[in-house]
């Protein structure tokens, strides 16, 4: 696949070497007025998100300044700054495979509409691409199909926005065949209002000797041959869908809780799927590096297994054709029991990054579910802080506890809580009294249940036990004397 987005062709000679990206960031005064349009909405939507959260997120105030007495009753939820956000570019373009040689943020009063940061800016950067021989140009902003077309001609470099970016590492990472569909579902989207202009071949026929008569323009030609293309990839992807809801179908006809792993990209979502799976799942510092859904059995301190779902991470302005292509893949955070939402505990932005976890969640229709907050990498912290968090959070009913998945801090605590939270095959206490010739069933108790105390009495064995009810189904015979419902 070409880097970037970019056809095989205009790669440079030496496959193996690193595209040279110059990083464009930009900075509006003016996001409080309308003219910012959806990027104020989208902020303004987070930080109402954040500022509703529970009670235990601002108590713990992890990502956020110390409130002030005045304003005690609302939390403050620090913002991306334009360095934050350009420094985030910049973790994006590593993922995607570039070499960043150089970057620039403008500041500027509002946007300017045929070339974002103004001509006159835009001449200096080409100049500063020019001086580093930089390959591409990645915008820290969605350029519209105009913008992308002027910015182009005056630098004479390719040109590529923050929702390119994020289409390209997709495409990188995806590993199964349905991924691949779902990501290109999202490229040719994001490609079809892109045609128009895009060199002589795609413009339309001009008048004059040899362009009159019937026929179809090359851009009309295109685009049918991209809107065949998207019917096809959809069809594709709904057969993906209807064999995932068979699967799924399949394991709701168990009593087997599914439990979906959430939150910000990079908040180590992937690490801690590994720690309470072992299931070796790719864990890595670059952003999106898991794209793929996996799922796992755990099994709870009471002994009930759950399915455990690791997730794509979401992103701050996720490109909503991701949402909408990715949609068979997160319908097992629809369909999940539980919701465990990831944050990152190192991280100043962690209330404005699980803002942005909300406003996803919440177009996925899932934010009422049961959820509970994970605060990861703890290990990051300051030891004191870290062990005031972890000892603060123990408390049966807490909803957000702090863990560790690098080291394993927490993740006992982590597992009763879910244990607590499922209500899938619900837990019973009963004393039984199974003879010892039943050794299949003995093991089996050994195995699946929580076995408190063990007594041998003319030939059997009286046991005090907890267990699911699809344990106890298998029992119900040998119950002497029910105990505890749980």
């Amino acid at each position: 696949m070409a880097p970037l987005g970019i056809p095989d062709d205009d790669r440079r000679s030496t496959r193996n070497e690193q595209e040279r990206a110059f990083l464009v960031g930009l900075d509006v005064r003016s996001r409080s007025r309308k003219a910012s349009g959806t990027v104020t909405a989208q902020a303004q939507a987070a930080r109402d998100a954040a500022s509703s959260k529970s009670p235990d997120a601002a108590e713990t105030g992890v990502g956020l300044p110390a409130p002030s007495i005045k304003s005690s009753t609302k939390p403050i939820i620090p913002e991306f700054d334009a360095e934050e956000s350009l420094a985030e570019l910049r973790t994006l373009a590593a993922s995607a495979g570039a070499k960043i040689v150089g970057e620039i943020l403008q500041r500027r009063d509002r946007f300017d509409p045929a070339t974002l940061i103004g001509a006159g800016k835009l001449e200096e950067v080409a100049g500063a691409a020019a001086s580093v021989d930089a390959d591409l140009l990645l915008f820290d902003h969605d350029l519209s199909p105009s913008q992308q077309r002027n910015i182009e001609k005056i630098v004479e470099r390719r040109v590529i926005d923050r929702t390119q970016l994020i289409l390209d590492i997709f495409a990188r990472h995806a590993r199964t065949r349905e991924g691949q569909l779902q990501v290109e579902l999202a490229q040719l989207h994001y490609m079809l209002p892109r045609l128009g202009g895009r060199g002589i071949e795609m413009s339309q026929l001009g008048g004059g000797i040899g362009t009159r008569g019937p026929g179809e323009t090359q851009l009309e030609t295109d685009r049918r041959k991209i809107y065949r293309r998207i019917r096809h990839v959809e069809q594709q992807l709904e057969n993906v869908r209807r064999i995932r809801a068979q699967q799924r179908q399949r394991r709701e006809s168990a009593p087997v809780a599914t439990v979906a792993l959430v939150g910000y990209t990079n908040a180590g979502k992937s690490t801690l799927f590994n720690a309470l799976t072992e299931a070796g799942v790719l864990s890595s510092p670059k952003m999106f590096a898991t794209l793929d859904p996996t799922i796992r059995a755990v099994t709870l301190p009471s002994k009930r297994k759950v399915l455990l779902s690791d997730t794509v991470g979401f992103i701050r302005n996720l490109p909503h054709t991701l949402v909408s292509a990715f949609r068979a893949t997160l319908e097992e955070v629809q369909r999940a029991s539980l919701i465990l939402h990831v944050s990152d505990a190192s991280s100043r932005l962690s209330a404005e990054q699980d803002a942005q976890v909300e406003i996803v969640l919440k177009e996925l229709e899932v934010e009422k579910k049961p959820r509970l907050r994970v605060m990861n990498k703890v290990d990051l912290l300051d030891e004191e802080v870290a062990a005031g968090l972890i000892a603060g959070s123990a408390r049966r009913d807490a909803t957000t506890l702090y863990v560790s998945a690098v080291e394993g801090t927490g993740l006992d605590k982590l597992l009763t809580r879910i244990d607590a939270m499922i209500e899938e095959d619900p837990i019973s206490r009963v004393h039984l009294r199974v003879p010892q010739t039943e050794g299949k069933m003995l093991a089996l108790l050994e195995a699946c249940a929580r076995i408190y105390s063990r007594k041998y009495q003319d030939g059997a064995v009286v046991l005090e036990v907890e267990a699911p009810e699809s344990m106890m189904r298998r029992v119900r015979e040998w119950v002497i004397r029910d105990r505890v419902s749980s």
